[in-house]
């Protein structure tokens, strides 16, 4: 196999060019990514096609609390006994392993999310297929640049290309994936960039037509314009929509530290499916992720609110109605988070898009009960979707687009941008990051379309740390010292007791003028030694590194550790590092 491949490298360097090959692989990710996608999509939709036939009737709510049960289990073992790996939700995953691991991910997630996440969902775990989607074509992506010995740049550009591929075609939006690469994989956009983009998007949604047909998944019927004069309705429900998502990522983040605290998968398992199973029984909207009843609530019907329940009696009050509405839109979340916290493998589009139809739903039917106004429920259940994706992903241009092509209601974009904006712009009054990137940017392992930040992110203190100092101990007198500084080839000396204790240091533009005087040799190092303003932790971010000699105007910052010696870094080797990691990353 080594010699194949080596045969083709040679072959591929003297008979393709490097735009060529970029563009020739973005097909290749784009095909295989859509399969990826294809698989689950059929996968997740006949495991529950097969479950529903016995959910006929009411007594059907007992199997509503049993079956995501039983498909959290079955992923849970395929991944912990047969995959030996943790369950992952996707999307974080990826982006650490491009700001973290070069752009390398294992070679088993090109097929375990696909298996976890058609059991997690199919069963009727809370949850949707994109993320899993997404992540399986990133591993493609990733792993297809291993093969080919691709540097960390065409890596990283493999799994943008692939994970864009990958939405495109689970929802066969091309427009889409390229903006869902932009915003939220953060690849940056360049001529270097988009033509492979567009390649890879538009291969990936001709595959998924071929085998799938050309299709709106959530078609809407367009029977009026935009209508300006409720424009104030739109700006309200965007506001609302914010705040809707703001209590998403709040649940999201607040179930995972709830479910972290409890060290074994077997308790984590048995409290989140018993937590969800009794959520689904008294709610069976929240049952699996909600493809039908996002496409009812589009056409203005949310009998689905009672279908299977044991409030179905009660469907011709109103305040019972509403009071549904609020109950089902708020405990998605909660639903969504239990199936995570107990070892389901999905994403949250599809929650995301649920909860943004029937929040915008409710909106109008409210609005219009109460005589305000007289409201399309289709068009405000429709842009309800586009702002519940940018507030909760921080992606208003993912939000517009995405609903857009996935509903066919491109007359429809002033609205959604209004919609989308205002829900963007009230989540970031209360919160900076997504349910993807909080735990990434509290570690400092995010990436953002802010370069110098990225470059910076990927340098750790532990790399610069230069050790060949000569250390003088405390007693020294300057004579001595004079003797090291003929041999040495720095000009800083750190004082160091016994211990490894930094006393402070001495520099040789301090002594120049004193180190020829022989009257004083005998003056001991600790009348002449300065102790630093500035010094520098090993676990600190080298943005704050940076801050540090900006603000010092120092070539040279000592690194110390609880008060422990360690050693310096100088400013010429951050910048060089800093230039060679901008070329690995850089298009130029």
């Amino acid at each position: 196999m080594d010699k194949l491949l080596l045969g083709f490298f040679k072959w591929r360097i003297a008979h393709i060019s490097d735009k060529q090959y970029t563009y020739f692989l973005s097909i290749v990710v784009g095909v295989l990514a859509a399969i990826s996608a294809i698989i689950i999509k059929k996968s997740a939709h006949f495991i529950s096609y097969l479950l529903n036939l016995a959910i006929t009737s009411q007594g059907g709510n007992y199997l509503y609390f049993l079956y995501p049960a039983i498909g959290i289990l079955i992923a849970i073992l395929f991944m912990r006994f047969i995959v030996k790996s943790e369950p992952g939700h996707g999307i974080p995953g990826v982006l650490f392993a491009i700001s973290r691991k070069n752009g390398l991910i294992k070679r088993h997630n090109t097929y375990s999310s696909i298996i976890a996440s058609a059991f997690t969902v199919g069963f009727g775990g809370s949850v949707g297929l994109e993320g899993p989607t997404v992540s399986t074509g990133a591993a493609i992506g990733s792993n297809i640049g291993q093969i080919l010995r691709l540097n960390y740049k065409q890596i990283t550009l493999m799994i943008s290309l692939a994970s864009a591929a990958a939405m495109a075609a689970i929802f066969q939006a091309p427009i889409a994936g390229v903006v869902f690469a932009l915003e939220v994989i953060m690849i940056d956009l360049t001529v270097a960039s988009i033509i492979p983009l567009l390649m890879a998007t538009a291969t990936a949604v001709l595959t998924s037509y071929f085998v799938l047909g050309q299709t709106v998944a959530y078609p809407v019927t367009q029977t009026e314009p935009f209508i300006p004069s409720n424009t104030l309705y739109y700006v309200a429900l965007g506001v609302l929509l914010g705040l809707v998502s703001v209590y998403f990522t709040k649940v999201y983040i607040a179930s995972e530290h709830i479910f972290r605290r409890f060290k074994s998968w077997q308790m984590r398992f048995i409290i989140g499916s018993l937590a969800l199973g009794v959520l689904i029984f008294f709610f069976p909207a929240l049952y699996g992720e909600g493809y039908k009843s996002i496409n009812a609530s589009l056409q203005g019907d949310y009998s689905v609110l009672f279908k299977h329940s044991i409030f179905y009696d009660y469907r011709e009050i109103k305040w019972v109605v509403f009071m549904l509405f609020v109950a089902v839109i708020l405990l998605k979340a909660v639903a969504t988070s239990v199936t995570f916290g107990s070892g389901g493998v999905g994403g949250i589009f599809a929650p995301a898009l649920f909860i943004g139809a029937f929040t915008g739903l409710f909106f109008a039917v409210f609005t219009n009960d109460l005589g305000l106004g007289d409201l399309n429920p289709t068009k405000f259940a429709m842009v309800g979707m586009g702002g519940v994706i940018a507030g909760i992903l921080l992606a208003p241009l993912t939000g517009i687009f995405l609903i857009a092509e996935i509903t066919g209601g491109y007359s429809f974009f002033v609205p959604l941008i209004i919609v989308s904006t205002i829900s963007y712009a009230t989540v970031r009054i209360f919160i900076h990051h997504s349910v993807y990137t909080y735990q990434l940017a509290q570690s400092g392992d995010l990436l953002t379309h802010n370069k110098d930040k990225n470059v910076l992110s990927q340098m750790k203190v532990g790399r610069l740390i230069e050790t060949n100092f000569h250390i003088i101990h405390p007693g020294t007198t300057l004579g001595e010292l004079v003797k090291v500084i003929a041999i040495s080839k720095r000009n800083i000396f750190p004082v160091v007791d016994a211990n490894n204790e930094f006393l402070g240091h001495i520099l040789l533009d301090d002594i120049r003028n004193i180190m020829f005087d022989n009257d004083l040799y005998n003056t001991p190092i600790e009348n002449i030694m300065v102790m630093p303003t500035f010094t520098i932790a090993p676990n600190e971010s080298m943005e704050e590194v940076a801050r540090k000699f900006q603000e010092s105007g120092k070539y040279n910052i000592v690194v110390v550790q609880d008060g422990k010696y360690i050693g310096y870094i100088s400013r010429a080797n951050v910048f060089s590092t800093y230039r060679k990691k901008l070329s690995e990353v850089s298009d130029d």
